[in-house]
């Protein structure tokens, strides 16, 4: 035997630590084949995903999990569930309009009889309805072998499943493990009673909830209290009237910034002879992705304004233009400063994560509240939305440069500006301009939803279109944002898109 099986073994041995020559023969099986190996691990089938959960492979406990107390409640709602329970309570509850219809039908027999007809018609179809639930209570209740049964073989099944493919997927886990011994093999004590306690909290409340619906009433709805609601609805309401009061100065300064930009765009955009837009932008589409581009640049630009779209479309770009630009402008030196920093990117990349998954809608909220309706408060939800990726592409970028180039360059007396400009941002500029790219389109995906807030442009025809359900006008509208993406694609990616 050589010194490379010994090793190979003896990791074994400090790996699974129980069961140790069975789990090293079937791992070397497994290992030296390509398809899978049957192996069958009694106590994986024993223990099901309190197995998993103890070996800490948690993705496989969760999943099994779930197939298990789907099996266990079948299984104790057919033999010992009330499953008929819905059925009753809709039975009490006809029954209960039953016998107000009836004091209804007795008070019209003595003052009103032109009703008497009709509150008779509502307690025979009533009552029918009562029948027809009852026998379906029966029906319920006849089949609850049978969901025992088929929750007594769903378990099984997925207990020999779990055996089954029990050794691949733990001498999987024991390969991800050779390579990164900061994983723990499991075998703990911690690990018994998580997956032991998780396990049993699931299943007990799970079987509870859908086998006796009527036991326990706090599993239906979470225990809370209006009072909490009210108070924490008038906390953050009194936060915000403080904040837009103490700040205002602030938000007035902001809101000055982004019209002086946004301005200077409309300007440009949209009061610029559109011969003279058009011929720039095919001009510049020509010089950044080549002369193919350039005639699709023009005619995207021929089909806005054919159409009627050129106006609206110079808007939205200046609109666009103004928080892509902002978000650049603030991303990248933000990038290049958060990839030297570690620690200050690990503050503020929950932020961005924040920022990126937080529906719009929802600060949009905020941002009104601060900035009112219009196009600046358009302009910032846009950067809210779009500005991360630009951050995030830097700072991959950056990091991403080769250090022993970057050595070579401190080696011939490179300062750290000098590092930075001719070495480190050169190097990740393929990265950082993805990172633009993105930020552009994420931006223009706000079109539509800037509009909401008195944002005019080309999302304003797509909002109509969707109110008055106007299909031509939204559609057009559309490929008139998606021309727009288009054309702001092939600018910034150049010819690596063509």
């Amino acid at each position: 035997m050589s010194n490379l099986e010994i090793q190979n073994k003896d990791e074994i041995r400090n790996f699974v630590k129980t069961n140790q020559d069975y789990y090293i023969n079937n791992f070397e099986a497994i290992g030296n084949s390509s398809k899978y190996v049957f192996s069958f691990n009694i106590a994986a089938t024993l223990l099901g995903s309190v197995w998993f959960g103890i070996r800490n492979i948690w993705n496989y406990a969760l999943a099994f999990l779930i197939i298990e107390t789907f099996a266990i409640v079948q299984i104790i709602r057919g033999f010992f569930g009330n499953i008929s329970a819905e059925a009753y309570e809709k039975i009490e509850k006809i029954e209960a309009t039953i016998a107000f219809r009836k004091k209804q039908l007795q008070a019209a027999i003595e003052n009103n009889p032109d009703k008497v007809e009709m509150f008779e018609r509502t307690i025979a179809s009533l009552e029918k309805s009562v029948s027809e639930f009852l026998a379906e209570a029966q029906r319920v209740e006849a089949s609850g072998v049978w969901i025992a049964i088929g929750g007594i073989l769903l378990f099984i099944v997925i207990r020999i499943v779990q055996g089954m493919f029990a050794n691949t997927i733990l001498e999987k886990r024991f390969s991800e493990w050779l390579s990164n011994k900061t994983l723990s093999p499991g075998m703990e004590i911690k690990n018994f009673l998580i997956s032991g306690v998780f396990s049993l909290v699931i299943i007990l409340f799970s079987t509870i909830h859908y086998s006796f619906p009527n036991y326990m009433d706090v599993m239906k709805d979470f225990p809370t209290h209006p009072d909490i609601r009210l108070n924490s609805i008038a906390g953050v309401e009194g936060a915000f009237d403080y904040l837009v009061l103490k700040g205002e100065r602030v938000f007035d300064a902001i809101t000055f910034g982004i019209r002086s930009v946004l301005d200077s765009l409309e300007l440009l955009f949209v009061k610029t002879p559109w011969i003279v837009i058009i011929s720039a932008i095919v001009l510049l589409t020509g010089l950044s992705a080549g002369p193919k581009a350039a005639i699709y640049s023009a005619a995207f630009l021929a089909y806005m304004g054919f159409l009627g779209f050129w106006i609206k479309a110079m808007t939205t770009l200046a609109l666009l233009g103004t928080a892509a630009l902002l978000s650049i402008v603030i991303g990248i030196p933000l990038g290049i400063y958060c990839s030297t920093r570690p620690r200050f990117y690990s503050f503020i990349r929950p932020i961005m994560d924040f920022m990126q998954t937080m529906p719009a809608f929802v600060f949009m909220i905020p941002v009104i509240a601060f900035f009112g309706t219009g196009k600046v408060a358009a302009v910032i939800i846009t950067m809210i939305f779009g500005g991360t990726p630009v951050v995030r592409l830097t700072v991959l970028g950056l990091r991403g440069v080769p250090q022993t180039i970057r050595e070579a360059a401190i080696a011939y007396g490179a300062s750290k500006w000098y590092l930075l400009t001719k070495v480190d941002i050169p190097l990740a500029m393929p990265t950082i301009l993805a990172g633009v790219n993105q930020t552009v389109m994420l931006s223009l995906a706000m079109v539509v939803v800037a509009s909401l807030i008195g944002a005019k442009g080309l999302g304003q025809d797509v909002l109509e279109a969707l109110q008055y359900a106007n299909v031509g006008q939204g559609i057009l509208a559309g490929i008139a944002i998606l021309f727009v993406a288009l054309l702001l694609d092939r600018i910034v990616q150049g010819k690596k898109r063509v």
